[in-house]
């Protein structure tokens, strides 16, 4: 019975070293979706269906992008600040961030891409399902108090993109993409508002629409790594 205790003991601790092996051995090479890994980083990755034919797609439906802040965001800033975040706040950023997201996005579809958007299904259309996730504004402006507010701070924050793409028709996963962006690191403190702000964040989902643009533009004619 002490031989059997003492062996258990010892899966016990063994474990956590055991999911910490997996966890650093990175992203599988098949999803759970059943699609392949093309390109990782240590922003994320992308995996797509390699029986895709891209070029086939000559249309893009856009979903509006959801978006949600990092876990206890409100809570944490509300804190250490004097102009307390409220729920209206919350909403209104994350509001505002979509439609910028979806601005930026459409605008280098059709300029750059030179897609079409559609609200309609089609068999030459992809859906495309933006998420942002782990936003972390680390200054926001809250409209507790009039005027633009002001914050010292050496970066703006970060969020993670999260696309995933469907065949229109079928509803088939055909890609998934994740990248995490963060706003430069100053290297000096400097004033930081709702203006600053947005324009960090513009760049971010700008370098986003850009690379995605590239990787489907290689997809398209069928260059791989």
């Amino acid at each position: 019975m002490m031989i059997k205790t003492h062996l258990l003991s010892l899966v016990l601790l063994m474990m956590p070293f055991a999911a910490l092996a997996q966890d650093e051995g990175g992203p599988p090479e098949v999803s759970l979706e059943g699609l392949e890994l093309v390109e990782k980083n240590r922003r994320g990755e992308l995996y797509a269906d390699p029986g895709i034919d891209w070029s086939v797609y000559q249309q893009v439906q856009l979903d509006p992008a959801t978006v949600a802040f990092r876990k206890n965001w409100k809570r944490d800033q509300n804190r250490y600040q004097y102009n307390k975040i409220r729920d209206s706040d919350v909403e209104r950023m994350k509001t505002g961030l979509s439609e910028l997201f979806g601005e930026t996005f459409s605008k280098d579809l059709v300029d750059k891409g030179g897609y079409t958007l559609t609200d309609q299904a089609g068999d030459d259309v992809m859906r495309i399902s933006p998420h942002i996730v782990d936003l972390d504004v680390y200054a926001p402006d809250s409209r507790s108090t009039v005027g633009i507010q002001k914050s010292y701070t050496n970066q703006s924050g970060r969020m993670t993109l999260k696309l995933y793409i469907y065949d229109s028709v079928t509803g088939d996963l055909i890609a998934t993409a994740s990248d995490r962006q963060e706003a430069p690191y100053r290297g000096f403190y400097q004033w930081t508002t709702s203006v600053s702000n947005n324009a960090d964040a513009r760049r971010m989902i700008q370098r986003w629409a850009t690379a995605f643009l590239e990787r489907l533009e290689d997809a398209r004619q069928g260059k791989s790594d």
